[in-house]
C-alpha cells in the first residue's frame, strides 16, 4: 500500500536527574522542520513482534540520540495529528529514564541539536512549541508519581 491509513509514531520524554532529552528536528525532516522536540519516529510495521511500541521507542532513541533507557518505560499519552505530508499520524509517547551513552546528533538528517534542559526551562522556552510542553507536563507528573513509588 503506498498510502497508509494512518502512521504510528513513538516518542520518548527522557529524563536523568531533573533534565529531559530534547532534541531540535533536522531541516531535513519529514514533519516539523527545525523545532524542538523529543526524541521519537515511526513504528516499523514489516514485521511482527512482541512489545512493537516498546522496541520501537528504544530503537529511535538509539538511532537519532546514541544513548539507551531503562527497560522500565511508562505510558505518557496517547493523541494524534496530521502530518506535514497530510498523513493521519497516531502518536504514542512514553516516559524513559535516561540509562547510559553520550547523548549526540547520531542521524544528522532526523537531528540537528541535543540538549538536556531542565523542566521549567523547557516550559518557559519560546521555541518549544505548545504541544511539546503539554507532552512535557504529562511526562513530569508521570515521572513524580514513578519516582515517588
Amino acid at each position: 500500500m503506498s498510502n497508509p491509513l494512518y502512521v504510528i509514531n513513538v516518542e520518548a520524554a527522557i529524563y536523568r536527574e531533573d533534565k529531559y532529552l530534547i532534541i531540535k528536528r533536522s531541516e531535513k525532516e519529514e514533519h516539523a522542520l527545525g523545532v524542538l522536540s523529543l526524541v521519537g519516529g515511526k513504528v516499523d510495521g514489516r514485521t511482527s513482534e512482541n512489545n512493537v511500541l516498546e522496541n520501537s521507542v528504544k530503537r529511535e532513541i538509539l538511532e537519532e540520540v546514541g544513548v539507551e533507557v531503562s527497560n522500565s518505560l511508562h505510558y505518557i499519552e496517547s493523541n494524534s495529528f496530521i502530518s506535514d505530508k497530510g498523513y493521519i499520524v497516531v502518536n504514542i509517547g512514553f516516559l524513559c529514564k535516561y540509562e547510559s551513552g553520550e547523548a549526540r546528533c547520531v542521524s544528522e538528517d532526523e537531528v540537528s541539536e541535543v540538549h538536556w534542559m531542565g523542566y521549567d526551562e523547557i516550559l518557559s522556552n519560546p521555541k518549544a512549541p505548545s504541544w511539546l510542553k503539554s507532552s512535557l507536563k504529562k511526562a513530569e507528573s508521570v515521572r513524580l508519581i514513578v519516582e515517588n513509588f
